[in-house]
């Protein structure tokens, strides 16, 4: 106390105090508890990494946290369209040209909500900057992330939202 008053810091500690106190007391008496059960309403939360098992599930598995190297295509480092060239050749062994662009061109434009495992999905993330991943279904896409590695994302990501720029179809078989 500071001249007969008490500080903010003596009362933050006798709450504390009281606090602490009352929640490790025990009943004196011999009188039952009742525990009281509120329902806690389920929320439609989606795991923080997406899961997948899909056509694609062995080459995510396969190049999981591989680093993004521009221009790279190997496990050292890969860019996006690099590794869509893998994945492609892997699931459907079919070859795929190597850049973004050229693949933007490749197939047919399909509307968003449409898309199906293994149609590709482009962005627009820069001025003259593009990048590719493969569409899993669920609104989920593997690709090679310039931050991350290769890593499943998801569409409806603020950022992915924002720089969507098609959904392309190719032809697999």
């Amino acid at each position: 106390m500071k001249n007969g008053l008490i500080t903010k810091k003596t009362i933050t500690i006798l709450a504390v105090l009281l606090l602490v106190g009352g929640c490790s007391s025990t009943p004196t008496d011999n009188t039952t508890t009742t525990k009281v059960l509120i329902p806690v309403p389920k929320l439609d939360v989606k795991p923080a990494l997406p899961v997948n098992d899909g056509m694609f599930d062995g080459v995510y598995h396969s190049w999981k946290g591989t680093p993004y190297h521009y221009g790279g295509s190997s496990k050292k480092g890969i860019d996006c369209s690099a590794f869509v060239q893998v994945g492609y050749s892997s699931v459907y062994q079919k070859s795929l040209p190597r850049t973004t662009s050229e693949l933007a061109q490749k197939g047919h434009q399909i509307k968003r909500n449409k898309a199906k495992e293994g149609d590709l999905v482009f962005f627009k993330t820069g001025r003259n900057s593009r990048h590719v991943g493969i569409y899993l279904g669920n609104s989920e896409f593997l690709h090679a992330s310039q931050s991350k590695g290769v890593i499943i994302s998801r569409l409806d990501n603020p950022y992915w939202k924002r720089h969507f720029w098609q959904v392309r179809r190719l032809n697999k078989y």
